[in-house]
């Protein structure tokens, strides 16, 4: 097992972080880590880490305790944190040169590692560039060749795509496919379709709990999976205020103004309710889709709900 944490509960000023959480990630394995702000998912990074010591419990990586083996599992772990540090007036080949030192990495062997990294996150054409002359999306890959300088085994990343823009998302996105080939990595992100996109399993958390582990197809067709109905009609307009009196409906998405997505929190079939409004208001159906649930709406009925 690459990654175990068992029974990890961590206090802050009386107020409980993490409550007894246990989860595992196996070798080669992507794991999506999810929750709103605040769920614990940071400070679960942190410990595996070894920034910060839990109140108590079990983090081991490659079968190294965290708090026993220190040295040892961080050799073993690369890790990027939300808030990318990097030392802006350095040129990005001068960067890696210094963080592979670090490592204990030396002569050709450094150089070699330095020229993989560059390769492998498309680094080559600014390794000669000031870090604080690069794009967003180009720090971020910055970021992810310090972490795998050292080739570690385990790869944790802290909402590596924070702050990028669609076209950046999905390099990294594709970037982090690949690592994955070789590496076992957990990643946070609130990008859910992200999520679905790179990993196969997810753990959500809330509130320092864990709310959710398991393969995100099996999450999708769970009982906290809701189904959505595609809404096309004739004409723009259509009313839906009488909808909240439904037991189960949740919110109208208006996608352009023919169309709409409706969202229930539960197995509730609000065909019929849209048949009958659509007579009342003259306003025929072009189309009506039952749509199967996406992570996004399992997430959030597990998170407003409580995983209950």
């Amino acid at each position: 097992m690459s990654i175990l944490v068992k029974g990890l509960t961590k206090t802050y000023d009386g107020q409980k972080a993490l409550n007894n959480i246990s989860f595992e990630v196996k070798k080669g394995e992507i794991l999506g880590f999810l929750g709103p702000n605040g769920a614990g998912k940071t400070t679960t990074m942190k410990i595996l880490c070894g920034y910060l010591l839990p109140d108590s419990g079990i983090a081991e990586i490659s079968g190294l305790s965290v708090f026993e083996k220190s040295l040892e599992v961080r050799k073993k772990i690369g890790y990027m944190p939300e808030h990318n540090p990097l030392y802006l007036d350095l040129y990005v080949h001068e960067f890696l040169k210094f963080a592979g030192k670090l490592c204990g990495l030396k002569g050709n062997d450094l150089m070699t590692r330095i020229k993989s990294v560059i390769e492998l996150t498309g680094l080559g054409p600014e390794q000669h560039k000031k870090i604080a002359m690069l794009s967003k999306g180009y720090r971020q890959r910055t970021g992810l060749a310090q972490a795998i300088l050292h080739n570690p085994e385990v790869l944790i990343l802290d909402e590596p795509t924070t702050g990028l823009d669609p076209n950046q998302i999905l390099e990294i996105r594709s970037l982090i496919r690949d690592l994955g080939k070789e590496k076992t990595i957990l990643f946070s992100s609130h990008i859910l379709s992200e999520v679905e996109a790179i990993a196969e399993r997810v753990v959500i958390i809330n509130k320092g709990n864990i709310l959710a582990d398991d393969q995100i197809n099996h999450l999708k067709q769970s009982e906290n999976a809701s189904p959505i109905l595609i809404l096309h009609m004739e004409k723009p307009g259509f009313d839906f205020s009488s909808f909240v009196q439904i037991p189960g409906f949740d919110r109208v998405e208006q996608v352009n103004p023919l169309e709409f997505k409706l969202y229930t929190t539960g197995a509730v079939d609000l065909r019929k309710a849209v048949m009958e409004a659509s007579i009342q208001q003259d306003n025929p159906i072009r189309s009506m889709t039952l749509e199967s649930s996406s992570l996004e709406t399992v997430f959030r009925e597990l998170t407003q709900s409580g995983g209950k």
